[in-house]
């Protein structure tokens, strides 16, 4: 009696806990939605004729990709935050203008550099849980950029503690690491990188122009995260 007791007991156990697990999984899907952007328009200028291909570059889509799931409440702490670049933008646009909440194909909402490898970076004002972050480089065209890398500290010159949230410099031709990450064509949806709840205060984001270009353009950073209580 005692041994039928005991694994009748070890049943029961093992049936709560599973019970308690998927409980537990059914209170974390609650507690996630739709990342939900707040889209541009798309640009007015026509598809390419000739648009690179290639192992590493992901297949030119118009169809908007499926919403990210992060934790419901989160909002872009990004917003009217001060950007600092590697060197001075030539354009008239000026660097605030990458948290201004502004991403549609125009000049005047785009941050232009010269070439090479260069850096812009926002100062979230405090350490947040990042859950995505959402760039827009340039969608005035379709093209693709290269060396698209984001990175997250609380270290505000990135030489302690830095995070590599995405890395598509596969020949490590910026210097930062070899990426593993695909190159992907520039559209009015934006691309969303997961922060998978990184702590950090400080977002930089590279390029080392495009396909189309060796200037280097930036029209938004978002970065989405809870509230710090």
């Amino acid at each position: 009696m005692k041994m039928n007791f005991g694994r009748n007991l070890t049943r029961v156990c093992a049936v709560a806990a599973l019970l308690a697990a998927g409980a537990a999984t059914s209170a974390l899907a609650q507690d996630k939605a739709p990342l939900q952007l707040e889209l541009p328009a798309p640009t007015l200028k026509g598809t390419p004729e000739q648009l690179p291909t290639g192992p590493n570059i992901e297949a030119n889509s118009d169809k908007a990709p499926a919403a990210m799931l992060i934790a419901k409440g989160a909002k872009n702490v990004a917003l009217n935050k001060p950007v600092t670049t590697s060197v001075k933008p030539f354009s008239e646009t000026q660097p605030e203008a990458i948290t201004d909440g502004k991403k549609e194909a125009f000049d005047y909402d785009t941050v232009e550099m010269k070439k090479g490898t260069q850096w812009v970076q926002v100062d979230l004002g405090e350490s947040f849980a990042i859950q995505a972050i959402a760039i827009w480089h340039d969608h005035r065209y379709i093209q693709v950029m290269h060396d698209v890398i984001v990175q997250v500290s609380d270290d505000p010159e990135f030489k302690t503690g830095v995070t590599t949230i995405f890395n598509n410099d596969t020949d490590n031709s910026s210097g930062l690491g070899v990426g593993t990450d695909r190159e992907y064509f520039e559209r009015h949806f934006g691309r969303v990188f997961d922060g998978k709840g990184t702590k950090a205060r400080y977002v930089r984001g590279y390029t080392q122009g495009s396909h189309l270009s060796a200037l280097n353009c930036w029209q938004e950073i978002e970065v989405y995260a809870l509230p710090n209580k």
